[in-house]
């Protein structure tokens, strides 16, 4: 079962994320909060696998909240829900624990993909945020070609996930299994000394291996 915690202002979309979750075999959400402060002030408790984050809060922003709750509850995987792609805030929740990052307009289906996928240590973004993310570490640090071990059929992969295609979705363009897909996976992660997606199209940026 995969526990979910909700930290949304809104409290009719609140609410049907909550029914929506509960609805979705393998899932529960039984902790939802209207801001950071109150998700924090809460006793603890055992931690939740995935919390879903609003950025846009009163009080605390989600973007700096990210990282209070990654100390507070460690085994957790914090995905940003929002309606907005404002660069600097998907940089600055990034860079303080969010492994992920999807927009409110994600579709039910995808939302569900993309909670299971985190949970299995993946980092699911929104097409729209994962070319921002590209774009990002590409103006950050033009990166200099460096020699690597990956085939030729994984820096495929990385490309794909780089602009936002799901597990699923990059199987198909690739004509694989999705199992073969996370093997892949797998294997670039060990190869590029990393354990997220984000983490893996980063180095691959910087080492020359994406442009």
């Amino acid at each position: 079962m995969i526990e979910v915690a909700l930290v949304e202002d809104d409290r009719v979309l609140r609410d049907g994320l909550a029914q929506l979750i509960d609805a979705e075999p393998g899932m529960r959400c039984q902790r939802c909060y209207g801001s950071v402060e109150l998700a924090l002030a809460e006793p603890a408790a055992e931690a939740p696998d995935v919390v879903l984050l609003d950025i846009h809060l009163p009080g605390m922003l989600g973007s700096v909240g990210v990282a209070r709750l990654c100390e507070r509850y460690p085994a957790a995987v914090i995905l940003m829900l929002t309606i907005y792609e404002d660069q600097d805030k998907v940089f600055e929740s990034i860079c303080n624990g969010a492994c992920g990052y999807l927009l409110k307009k994600t579709p039910p289906a995808r939302l569900m993909e993309a909670i299971r996928e985190a949970h299995g240590g993946g980092a699911p973004m929104s097409p729209e945020i994962a070319r921002k993310v590209v774009s990002l570490f590409r103006e950050v640090r033009p990166a200099p070609r460096e020699t690597h071990s990956l085939t030729p059929q994984e820096v495929r992969l990385l490309g794909l996930l780089a602009d936002g295609h799901s597990y699923q979705s990059a199987a198909g363009q690739l004509d694989i299994s999705i199992n073969t897909v996370r093997n892949h996976v797998r294997s670039i992660y060990d190869k590029l000394h990393v354990h997220s997606k984000s983490e893996a199209v980063a180095r691959a940026l910087k080492a020359g291996i994406l442009r």
